[in-house]
């Protein structure tokens, strides 16, 4: 069973979350708070193995209660849910720890894909919020970006595609190679681009201006 906390200061779409969740055999729902405040006193005793996280929130924001969990050991697998309004706190929270992204307009079959990935030590990458972050960066001045890491021609192909939501057998079918492959080229970019995941990579691509 994955045990799943949500932080949302909109009750009805709290309410919302949790009941629908309550659909799945294999998610419960063990607490759903209003605050970071409320979840930091929550979640560390809580420990849920996925932690839901709007990143407006009252008083101090997803960015601010992800850095005080992680400071304390304490931040759990991350999915945060976002709006296409929220570029900015989205990549902070990237950057401060979360795991993945999901829009909260999702389905409910997409939001369960989600959060058992993020269960089972993966990441969660959704194509359309990377490609509204890509618009936003592109208006950015190419000299704030850092140097771009040195990828082969391969790998940047492949880190786009993972960028688009791609699993490694989806990119493997694509490119009419083996999925060991895949997997190798993978740990050669999360390795180059000092990342230790997907999410990070896929960040740093952006940051980077490799897309």
């Amino acid at each position: 069973m994955i045990h799943v906390f949500i932080v949302e200061d909109h009750a009805i779409v709290r309410e919302g979350i949790s009941n629908l969740l309550g659909l799945s055999t294999d998610i419960k729902v063990i607490g759903a708070v209003a605050s970071a405040e409320e979840a930091l006193s929550e979640v560390p005793a809580a420990k849920p193995h996925v932690l839901l996280l709007d990143m407006k929130l009252p008083n101090m924001n997803g960015v601010e209660l992800i850095r005080r969990l992680r400071s304390t050991n304490d931040l759990p697998p991350t999915l945060i849910l976002t709006t296409f309004e929220d570029d900015d706190l989205l990549l902070d929270g990237l950057r401060a720890g979360a795991k993945g992204y999901q829009l909260k307009d999702v389905t409910l079959e997409q939001l369960l894909v989600a959060i058992r990935e993020i269960a089972a030590g993966g990441t969660h990458i959704n194509p359309a919020v990377t490609e509204r972050v890509l618009q936003g960066i592109g208006k950015t001045s190419a000299s704030s970006y850092l140097s771009a890491p040195p990828l082969t021609e391969r790998e940047t192909h492949v880190l786009r595609l993972i960028a688009s939501g791609y699993s490694n057998r989806e990119i493997a079918v694509a490119l009419a190679i083996s999925e060991g492959t895949i997997k190798n080229h993978v740990s050669s970019i999360l390795a180059k681009l000092g990342v230790r995941d997907r999410t990070r990579a896929v960040l740093r691509g952006l940051e980077s201006g490799l897309f």
